[in-house]
C-alpha cells in the first residue's frame, strides 16, 4: 500500500492532469470538438474552403485551445488561468525570487518531474497508437466516406487529427497548465473544481 501511495505522491501532476481530466470532461471534450471539427474542416473533411475560412478556421481552432489550458492553469476558472499566464511573463519585485524558488524545486525534484514526463510520454504514445489503429486499420475511413459523412478529398488524416484534437492535445494542454501549477505550488486538491 505504501507503494502505491509513493507513486502517486511520485505522479502527482500526471495524476491531477488525469482526474482533471475526467472530472471536467464535458467542457474539455466540447472545447476539443470545436478544434477538432474545425482541423477536420481545414482537411476538406466537408469539401472545399476559402483561404479566409481556413484562416478563421485556424483561429477558432488556437482560440479553443488556448481556453483548455486557460481553463486547466486557473482551475476552471478561466480568469483565474489568463491572471497566472500574464503572471509568468511580468516583471515584479517578487518575480526574481519566484523564479528562484522554482529552480529551487526543478533541482530537488528532477526525477520526480522525468516519471511524470515518461507516464506522460507513455499515455500519449498509447493514445496515438490506438488513434493510428483506428484511421488506418479499421474500416472507419472508408465507411464515413461511403455514407457521405466525409468528402471524396478527405484523407485518413482527417480522422486522426479529429481524434487528436479530442484526446492527446486536451491532455497536453492540460498536463502542462498541471506542470506549471506544480512548480507553483498550486495543484488542485482532491475536489479538482476548486478555484485556487
Amino acid at each position: 500500500m505504501k507503494n502505491i501511495t509513493d507513486l502517486r505522491t511520485t505522479l502527482d501532476w500526471t495524476h491531477h492532469s488525469l482526474y482533471f481530466l475526467r472530472k471536467h470532461f464535458l467542457v474539455i471534450l466540447t472545447l476539443g470538438l470545436i478544434a477538432g471539427l474545425g482541423r477536420a474542416a481545414q482537411l476538406k473533411a466537408f469539401g472545399e474552403i476559402s483561404s479566409t475560412l481556413h484562416f478563421v478556421l485556424e483561429m477558432i481552432i488556437q482560440s479553443a485551445r488556448m481556453l483548455i489550458f486557460l481553463f486547466a492553469l486557473g482551475v476552471t476558472n478561466i480568469r483565474s488561468g489568463i491572471k497566472r499566464t500574464v503572471a509568468i511573463f511580468s516583471v515584479k519585485k517578487d518575480s526574481s525570487q519566484k523564479r528562484k524558488l522554482a529552480l529551487e524545486k526543478f533541482k530537488l525534484h528532477w526525477k520526480r518531474m522525468l516519471w511524470n514526463l515518461g507516464a506522460f510520454l507513455i499515455i500519449s504514445f498509447l493514445i496515438n497508437l490506438f488513434i493510428d489503429h483506428i484511421a488506418y486499420e479499421t474500416c472507419m475511413y472508408i465507411s464515413l466516406r461511403e455514407r457521405g459523412l466525409l468528402h471524396a478529398n478527405a484523407s485518413e488524416w482527417t480522422i486522426i487529427l479529429l481524434l487528436k484534437n479530442l484526446s492527446v492535445i486536451p491532455l497536453t494542454l492540460v498536463f502542462n497548465a498541471m506542470c506549471l501549477l506544480w512548480f507553483i505550488n498550486r495543484l488542485p486538491e482532491k475536489s479538482a473544481g476548486k478555484t485556487v
